[in-house]
């Protein structure tokens, strides 16, 4: 087993695309909202290639058709945030599931007695909405949201915040995430981190990259329990 999970004591996982597929309804409610702004609907895979920096960026690239953002004004973006912020609130859990095995492996990393936490960049209030409608919510002891603090992933102090918080050390920190930002987050906190391989972002590549390699892969969530049940039992 790799050296690098030896001190594993606490993991946090990110939200959308590793703990559960969101973007049926991240898409519903940007169409929502452009519908309402009297735009076109995206196609939904559209859509999730802007998840992953927050709502703010979703609703900007969504309301530009691009990436990187474009050219929109201050008051239209404004206007977006509300509208999407309405529709996501009350339609966050229609069609957003768990990702099969995420249960089993929650319960199987809280039987080795590891305190379990979110950092995600998803607003802390929506964050905790949706895993209570999931009824994931009573596996962790904490939630980051991208606005708990000043930083939000790829810094590093969504991770340092936790490890403070559930009293480990960075490096006692498994990071579990399907993205760049998880990766970065995680290596700029000196925290161990795994690439989850079935979520929006595209982990092979990201392992292709020194930068953004994580130290492991999974295929599913219980394979995390495979690799750190040697740990806890020593």
């Amino acid at each position: 087993m790799p050296n690098t999970f030896a001190r594993v004591r606490a993991v946090a996982f990110d939200l959308d695309g590793t703990l559960c597929d969101s973007i049926p309804d991240l898409a519903g409610a940007a169409n929502a909202m452009r519908v309402e702004l009297g735009m076109a609907p995206l196609p939904q895979e559209q859509i999730q290639s802007y998840v992953g920096d927050g709502i703010a960026a979703l609703v900007l690239r969504a309301l530009s058709g691009q990436y990187s953002g474009g050219d929109v004004a201050e008051s239209l973006r404004s206007e977006g945030f509300a509208v999407f912020a309405r529709h996501y609130a009350r339609h966050l859990a229609d069609a957003t599931r768990p990702y099969p095995h995420t249960e089993t492996a929650l319960e199987l990393l809280k039987s080795l007695g590891l305190p379990l936490a979110v950092v995600t960049n998803k607003s802390e209030v929506l964050a905790v909405k949706l895993l209570r409608e999931l009824q994931l919510d009573g596996y962790f002891s904490l939630v980051v949201g991208g606005d708990t603090l000043p930083e939000r992933k790829p810094s590093a102090e969504p991770l340092r915040h936790s490890a403070e918080v559930l009293g480990v050390e960075c490096a006692q920190l498994l990071m579990v995430g399907d993205s760049a930002n998880d990766i970065l987050s995680a290596k700029a906190a000196g925290c161990p981190v795994i690439g989850v391989r079935y979520g929006y972002g595209d982990m092979d590549a990201l392992a292709a990259a020194a930068e953004t390699r994580p130290d492991a892969l999974i295929d599913s969530l219980p394979e995390l329990y495979e690799l750190l049940k040697p740990v806890q039992a020593a």
